[in-house]
């Protein structure tokens, strides 16, 4: 996608552009890791993800000097959808409703790879974070549809995007805990999000998926 574009033609300083050996083992890695953690978590072995990739660990590191680094540019193509979706989602007919089908979008792409919830809700406070560059425009892309909504009058003007996001995220790391239960996301997103505005029931999240 456009991000990782963007990443993939820069060294990792972003100083200069990458040779084109560098260039292929860069996107290499990231195709691995998206596979790996898919597959078995964001706390796969990087050793592995070198080996599956056909380059040497320290190869991995050159590109990407440790493992919050590899799961921030892992994730910015699943930033790039959310930002797509809350777009399509500001010219939806209720507000409120538009803001939690877009957490529900949230919840499914982070769970997407399991422990990047737990890495987002890091990131979220640590301003030097490698994954602060995913978690910034997460964050803007929320906040325009918590905006809107507010200016409607739909949801209690106190209501801060940080504090839903965090939100969600838990609820996205119960979902992971919880696989056997495929209505537990849209459960707790309702429970969680009850008291966005004095008539419960004029919020209520839309259809589950992206």
């Amino acid at each position: 996608m456009a991000t990782e574009t963007g990443r993939t033609a820069m060294d990792t300083a972003g100083a200069r552009p990458m040779r084109a050996d560098a260039r292929r083992n860069h996107e290499r890695l990231l195709t691995v890791a998206r596979a790996a953690f898919t597959e078995h978590g964001t706390d796969t072995s990087l050793e592995e993800v070198a080996r599956r990739a056909g380059v040497g660990v320290g190869t991995l590191y050159r590109h990407f000097p440790n493992r919050r680094a590899l799961i921030g540019a892992v994730f910015h193509g699943e930033v790039e959808a959310l930002a797509d979706r809350a777009r399509e989602l500001l010219e939806a007919e209720e507000p409120c409703a538009a803001l939690l089908d877009w957490l529900r979008a949230l919840i499914d792409h982070s769970v997407t790879y399991r422990g990047l919830s737990r890495a987002l809700m890091t990131a979220s406070t640590a301003a030097d974070c490698e994954l602060s560059s995913c978690a910034v425009p997460v964050r803007a892309a929320g906040g325009e549809l918590l905006a809107r909504a507010q200016r409607a009058g739909a949801t209690r003007a106190e209501v801060e995007i940080g504090d839903l996001i965090r939100l969600t995220n838990a609820i996205a790391i119960a979902v992971e805990e919880s696989p056997g239960d495929p209505g537990l996301a849209d459960r707790l997103l309702t429970l969680t999000l009850h008291g966005l505005r004095a008539d419960p029931g004029a919020c209520a999240p839309g259809p589950a998926g992206r």
